[in-house]
């Protein structure tokens, strides 16, 4: 019922501002679940478990980090079919993000550009909403981030402190050091930087392993705009670091695509169809680089079961939605599920 009503709803949505649509449609999708009207609505995926990292996802198709941003959706969420659910980004210390507007539609080109800028409630109070969820049975990852205003010289000690929180609570643990909405957050993907924050939460895990008795694995998560030498260079950190696998890939910078546009010369992070493909061959790139050391989760332009078979077919082993979400809806999760 829910995949024929959305097109509709998604029209009058469109015709909002995008930030106050997606909050408009996050309040609704909770109501909904609280009234207990979205299960009603809705039809149980068929299951097709992966085992990765460790864990067993109940079906290979995720919601990428951005959406839920403060962790207070899941159970609604995850009552559309989602295997696993990414929240956050999550910092130490709640922060607004950038000024408005800052979320754009790119409609003719099936596209999102962003600068939101880490907007969030803060590591605290987002586990505390993610803990009142009450019937999400998927797996759950938690994003974190450094804050605007901590220095990349300090940038280590951001992650390490939302991720000792996140430890008890998240099934697994995104860093998110590729975000091109926080000034000077993407440097850290140097491999000097990179190998320093992979020690400092490798250490860190096994610290908490040996104190909890529970193994949380953790992903880097990377850029789309990295050069074939980057990215040797960092498939070599990360096999040598041990780290357990890896989300490729977040946003992209480059406007080529959607050149023209009105929005195109928006500052942030451009999401969507434009970056499927070139999501695809950096998937391929990291696998070539990483093998089955490490494994990768592949994001960027599903708006298919193609696009998602395409990502599987480069190396990924999972896949996570975020744009082709807000086009298609939950109709694209299914789609995926069903082809996988």
């Amino acid at each position: 019922m829910l995949n024929l009503f959305y097109p509709a709803a998604r029209a009058i949505l469109f015709l909002l501002e995008a930030e106050r649509a997606h909050h408009l449609s996050m309040a609704g999708l909770r109501h909904t679940e609280k009234l207990g009207l979205l299960k009603s609505m809705t039809t149980e995926p068929e299951s097709k478990p992966v085992t990765f990292a460790g864990l067993t996802f109940p079906n290979p198709v995720g919601l990428a980090a951005g959406l839920d941003k403060e962790a207070n959706t899941i159970d609604a969420l995850g009552r559309l079919g989602f295997g696993h659910l990414e929240v956050g980004t999550l910092t130490p210390k709640p922060q607004d993000g950038n000024e408005f507007p800052r979320l754009f539609r790119l409609p003719q080109h099936k596209a999102l550009i962003n600068r939101m800028g880490f907007n969030n409630p803060g590591i605290d109070q987002g586990l505390a909403n993610a803990r009142s969820a009450t019937s999400f049975k998927g797996i759950l990852g938690v994003n974190i981030g450094k804050n605007k205003v901590t220095p990349n010289e300090e940038a280590n000690d951001d992650y390490a402190i939302a991720f000792e929180k996140a430890y008890p609570w998240a099934d697994y643990i995104t860093a998110n050091f590729s975000s091109p909405n926080t000034p000077g957050l993407r440097e850290l993907q140097s491999e000097g930087s990179a190998a320093k924050l992979l020690k400092t939460l490798k250490n860190l895990q096994s610290k908490l392993h040996k104190e909890t008795g529970r193994y949380v694995p953790f992903a880097l998560k990377v850029a789309p705009d990295l050069e074939e030498k980057q990215i040797t260079g960092l498939s070599r950190v990360f096999r040598d670091g041990g780290l357990d696998f890896v989300i490729a890939t977040n946003t992209t910078l480059e406007r080529e695509a959607v050149k023209g546009h009105p929005s195109a010369k928006e500052a942030g992070g451009l999401s969507g169809a434009p970056l499927t493909s070139h999501s695809t061959e950096v998937i391929a790139q990291f696998h070539a680089g990483l093998g089955k050391d490490v494994p990768i989760i592949g994001a960027g332009g599903i708006f298919s079961a193609e696009d998602a078979l395409a990502k599987k077919a480069a190396g990924a082993s999972l896949v996570q939605i975020y744009t082709g979400f807000v086009y298609r809806g939950p109709a694209l999760i299914h789609e995926i599920i069903r082809a996988w």
